[in-house]
């Protein structure tokens, strides 16, 4: 299982990528192994600031749907319209094209607050 030392990560199984104030938000190789074949990923909140744990969207497998949670608290500023197109892109690259939203955060000590790539392993047992 792939998981990046360059990132952060979540109970919930989300990682994090920070770029000054930006984050990318997607979910983890483990959690796409997890679900399956994702044939659906919405996201209706685009442009909500949005506090962390809070729900931002929904990813849909072909056996289930589970809710997509905020590691941080941030404003939505853009959703990756490449897999509104190509849900699959998740299974096949999780941690790259399978990106899932841009998230302007709110305070930074936030995102070192998450999980390193050891810890999120730990968890996984």
């Amino acid at each position: 299982m792939n998981i990046p030392t360059d990132l952060r990560y979540t109970s919930d199984h989300e990682w994090i990528r920070l770029e000054g104030d930006i984050a990318t938000v997607g979910v983890t190789d483990y959690a796409q192994g997890e679900l399956g074949d994702i044939v659906f990923v919405e996201v209706e909140t685009e442009g909500e600031t949005l506090d962390a744990e809070e729900v931002f969207g929904t990813i849909e497998a072909v056996k289930t749907v589970s809710d997509l949670f905020l590691p941080v608290g941030g404003e939505i500023i853009e959703f990756n319209e490449a897999i509104e197109a190509d849900p699959s892109l998740i299974n096949s690259d999780a941690f790259g094209e399978g990106w899932i939203i841009k998230v302007k955060v709110n305070d930074i000590a936030d995102v070192e607050a998450l999980m390193d790539a050891n810890a999120y392993a730990a968890s996984l047992g």
